[in-house]
């Protein structure tokens, strides 16, 4: 999993050991660089501006094609989408400007950023935090769909290449805000996507549908929240990538972007 929940809080991992390392440095910074109180703190509040800005802009280039469709998704900060590699050259970039007249403060920086940054890139390859499903392919279970008929989940698979399993619910924001990138996505040929809401009645579930006039040909009904369960999901939303053959091929915990979605799709 990419995200674990703390308390009514889910926060991705790449963001909780981005913040760990964040307090790392900020800890090292306090005791190591000899710097005044003032200039150590407007270096540091420089450099967390200066790496979220780098690292965002660096994603955006590279997925370019992904956020030219709706430019605006480049503003969504709180979305995923952020590349270490340019936030780190952004970090350095900044350190090199603030601490200019300060040469052994800008050496001793310049080293603990980059041992920072190598902590994280550890973790992030690690992931001790993170558990792998045991589910390796699509679960053999019947669900309803919104007309209560019963649908056999792998029957999915059936004539697709990639078979994106959304399970989500009306109650939960990053869910409705990605309920229409999942619809377009599922117009793509060779694609199937299935929105599964977890444990709700029918009547919120078609009221939402209808009122945000979303339409899909798979949508399903957990009401015993089986694949919650089945996948050890922390929370809504979870996405689940299959194969057309049905094997599990990654699980996105949190709320999708369209770049995410289509590197799943060109893999």
């Amino acid at each position: 999993m990419n995200a674990i929940a703390l308390g009514p809080l889910l926060i991705s991992l790449p963001r909780l050991y981005a913040i760990g390392c964040a307090l790392l440095l900020w800890l090292a910074a306090r005791y190591l660089l000899r710097l005044p109180s003032t200039t150590r703190q407007r270096w540091f509040t420089g450099l967390v501006i200066a790496w979220l800005i780098g690292a965002r802009i660096a994603h955006i280039t590279l997925h370019l094609e992904s956020y030219s469709a709706t430019p605006l998704e480049a503003l969504k900060l709180w979305q995923p989408g952020y590349h270490g590699i340019g936030g780190l050259l952004a970090g350095l970039l900044w350190s090199a400007f603030a601490l200019r007249k300060h040469l052994l403060a800008l050496l001793g920086s310049t080293a603990l950023l980059l041992s920072a940054s190598s902590v994280w890139l550890v973790l992030m390859a690690v992931s001790p935090l993170g558990s792998a499903s045991d589910i390796s392919r699509i679960p053999e279970i019947d669900l309803e769909n919104l007309e209560g008929e019963e649908v056999y989940l792998p029957s999915l698979a059936e004539g697709s290449d990639r078979i994106v399993v959304n399970l989500w619910a009306t109650w939960c924001p990053p869910c409705r805000r990605e309920m229409p990138l999942l619809e377009e996505m599922a117009e793509q040929e060779g694609v199937t996507v299935a929105v599964i809401n977890q444990g709700e009645d029918l009547l919120p579930i078609l009221r939402y549908l209808d009122a945000e006039a979303l339409s899909f040909t798979h949508a399903l009904r957990d009401p015993g929240q089986q694949l919650m369960a089945l996948f050890e999901a922390p929370g809504l939303p979870t996405t689940i990538l299959f194969d057309g053959q049905g094997n599990t091929l990654d699980i996105h915990v949190g709320e999708l972007t369209r770049a995410h979605l289509e590197r799943w799709l060109e893999d």
